[in-house]
């Protein structure tokens, strides 16, 4: 009887010893990370900010998991486990739409350089066509400075482009492209209504 009770207590002893020492899910918990930080590096910021957070969220929920198992006797990892895996499934989705984000951004930057530099050419045109009357002239000149600045706007967005700051590049293309439609709309307004006076 007496062995049979020091034999329950010695498997008792080793299961609390094997439970107490459930370590950390190392590999799965540096995986995860690493999908994360690949996320970030990828752009993901910018590009893909939702993605993002879904992966930042889950890794939040991993930690508050490990750290509550840090307290615990008989600590257990399979949750810790699952959500590590979650973390890296979320981090490599952010990366990839992050990867996809960026590659419509840069069409985006493009297609809006393109359309700022027709409407640009077309505002200058017409302007050069400009009726010069009394007091026209002080409006040309104005005219004439806001498409400088829209032609610097194109510039600084093709260096943007280049320097792969394609939301930069796009923003600075719609804005030169505002300003020279402004210019080409004044214009045309005022040719019409020198033709409406004849």
């Amino acid at each position: 009887m007496r062995r049979k009770l020091g034999l329950g207590v010695l498997i008792l002893g080793v299961v609390v010893s094997v439970a107490g020492c459930a370590s950390r899910p190392k590999e799965s918990i540096d995986a995860a990370k690493a999908a994360l930080d690949q996320a970030v590096a990828a752009g993901a910021g910018q590009y893909a900010s939702e993605s993002l957070k879904a992966a930042q969220d889950a890794q939040v929920a991993l930690e508050a998991e490990l750290k509550a198992q840090e307290g615990k006797w008989f600590a257990s990892y399979a949750k810790a486990t699952e959500l590590a895996a979650a973390v890296k499934t979320a981090g490599e989705k952010a990366a990839a739409d992050a990867a996809a984000g960026k590659e419509k951004a840069k069409a985006d930057a493009t297609t809006a350089i393109g359309e700022a530099k027709t409407v640009l050419a077309d505002a200058q045109a017409l302007l050069a066509k400009a009726p010069k009357g009394k007091g026209s002239a002080a409006d040309i000149e104005a005219m004439k400075t806001d498409l400088t600045t829209a032609a610097t706007a194109i510039t600084d967005a093709e260096s943007a482009l280049n320097g792969e700051r394609f939301l930069d590049a796009k923003a600075k293309a719609e804005s030169a492209n505002s300003a020279a439609t402004t210019v080409k709309t004044a214009v045309e307004s005022a040719m019409a209504a020198k033709n409406k006076k004849r």
